[in-house]
């Protein structure tokens, strides 16, 4: 009888174990991009320090409206996500409606902003502001070169270098400590996004927009403007490519920590912009004259017309990157004849068109043999000093716009005085709305009448406002019986350009002068 083979006294043999997934590793991704990379990093550093020149032609912040975002970042950074803001009772913006449409932006610029002014008279929160948008525009420039390498444009670099030749305004609009120069990235990303067909890419876009500026509906636009491009060229309609950023922005707006007062805020906001309104809101919604838009953009409008005639000396049909640059420089250049402050998009705007439709040449020629041409070898070094010259020229004159702004401290002396005096909570009558950022900026705990835009408080009161511009303008002979009953202020700031309004005060018991210096005077209103 056979006995049946016992395996026991053999040692077990262990089942294979599986094999762990190998770790994905960043260096080959780096290695593989490496140029790229080199390239980007040279770029922004490059602008970078272009902006900087240009930033640091003043010591202050540029511009007004930056001192109210800085401050909001500061705030943020202290108190939360929604800090209380009861600083406008008398606006849309007041407590129970108030709606922070510029919450992402602020986000943004929460790591720059770590000292209040009490501490230092503002010197640190300026220089953190100043920071900041210094690297936002520089990060614009890089997406420029990757919108344009996404399209096989020759010379990509150079050519968002050539952002700094175009335009002198559009240099200072990107110097403000304001979301502009983020929405003008959104702006290139949705612009690559859409030409090389990835739609679905606009839906976070849309979402992030509404989240940062008010400027969201611009994302429609430049969607409009390429469907009817795709119409054109293609006979379809590209519908994702609208659909998709208004989902995006819908969810914007609905998913926010402010729903539904940014609805509210959004229509009495944006409404009044697209209509004639009568509330004079800040020079840079009125349209400026023509010589003055040659003159400091004259690149700009150079750029549009050298396109037209690259498109003219093709020899094909007009590509789709080329038709949008085209339609985009149409819409937007309506809007800039229109409003001065869209010349923060129009020259950016003008150049990509001038590199779509240049880009088809530039590869032919380069695809020429070199032999018996001796301008392929001039021609890179002949368009070098051209754009070198006009950046230095460009660049130049924005610096002189820039140092030509108002004192960074110009009300530090009377708001550091008056926030050390007034007890939390007490209202501010000003003489002029665009002071406030200013005001705000070194005593938030105030309340003030008017600021950020005039029609902030003619659509909340339209009476009051109007009584408002009556006492600021000196019509009325004994203000301070108003200013206590009607408005319930205890002080009033002015400058020392309102003199009508000075004159009646001084003549008025109600109102006894506090302070003054070289900018402001305070009244206590008795």
């Amino acid at each position: 009888m056979t006995t049946p083979h016992n395996n026991t006294h053999q040692p077990a043999v262990d089942a294979p174990r599986p094999l762990k997934p190998a770790r994905r590793s960043l260096r080959p991704i780096l290695v593989a991009h490496r140029a790229e990379l080199l390239t980007a990093s040279a770029l922004f550093l490059l602008a970078a320090a272009l902006f900087a020149l240009i930033q640091w032609a003043t010591p202050g912040i540029v511009g007004n409206d930056g001192y109210y975002h800085i401050k909001m970042a500061q705030l943020i950074r202290q108190e939360g996500l929604k800090p209380p803001f009861n600083a406008l009772p008398y606006t849309i913006l007041n407590a129970a409606d108030y709606y922070d449409h510029h919450l992402l932006f602020h986000l943004l610029l929460v790591p720059f902003a770590a000292t209040d002014p009490a501490a230092d008279g503002g010197a640190a929160l300026t220089q953190g502001a100043k920071m900041a948008t210094v690297l936002l525009p520089a990060l614009a420039v890089v997406a420029v070169w990757w919108l344009l390498r996404g399209q096989r444009v020759p010379y990509a670099a150079a050519w968002s270098l050539g952002l700094f030749a175009v335009s002198e305004a559009f240099l200072y609009r990107m110097s403000m400590v304001r979301a502009q120069s983020g929405a003008v990235i959104i702006l290139v990303l949705a612009i690559h996004w859409l030409l090389t067909g990835r739609h679905k890419a606009l839906v976070p876009l849309g979402f992030v927009f509404v989240w940062f500026y008010n400027a969201f509906p611009l994302l429609l636009v430049v969607a409009g403007v390429y469907v009817v491009a795709v119409f054109l060229l293609e006979r379809r309609v590209a519908w994702a490519a609208l659909l998709y950023p208004l989902l995006g922005i819908a969810l914007g707006v609905i998913v926010n920590p402010y729903f539904p007062e940014n609805v509210v805020f959004i229509v009495g906001h944006l409404l009044p912009k697209v209509g004639e309104s009568a509330v004079p809101v800040g020079n840079e919604w009125s349209p400026y004259e023509s010589w003055t838009l040659v003159q400091n953009s004259g690149a700009a409008l150079a750029a549009v017309l050298v396109g037209a005639l690259a498109l003219g000396w093709r020899e094909e049909r007009i590509d789709l990157a080329s038709l949008v640059g085209l339609g985009l420089v149409g819409v937007f250049g309506l809007m800039l004849f229109r409003s001065r402050r869209f010349v923060e998009y129009f020259p950016l705007l003008a150049l990509l068109f001038l590199a779509f439709a240049a880009a088809p040449l530039v590869r032919g020629w380069l695809a020429q043999p070199a032999a018996g041409r001796p301008w392929r070898r001039l021609a890179p070094t002949v368009a070098a000093l051209t754009l070198a010259g006009l950046l230095a020229l460009t660049v130049r004159d924005a610096r002189a716009l820039v140092a030509d702004a108002k004192p960074g401290d110009l009300y530090a002396e009377a708001m550091l005085w008056l926030r050390a005096e007034a007890p939390p909570g007490s209202l501010v009558f000003q003489t002029d709305w665009d002071d406030f950022t200013r005001q705000f900026f070194y005593a938030p705990h105030l309340r003030y009448i008017n600021g950020l835009d005039p029609t902030f408080m003619q659509l909340h009161d339209e009476a009051l406002y109007d009584e408002w511009v009556d006492i600021t303008r000196g019509r009325v002979a004994a203000p301070g019986a108003a200013i206590r009953d009607r408005f319930g202020a205890a002080y009033v700031f002015s400058d020392l350009n309102h003199e009508a309004f000075l004159s009646a005060a001084a003549d008025d018991p109600a109102l006894e002068e506090i302070y003054r210096d070289e900018y402001a005077v305070l009244f206590v209103v008795r």
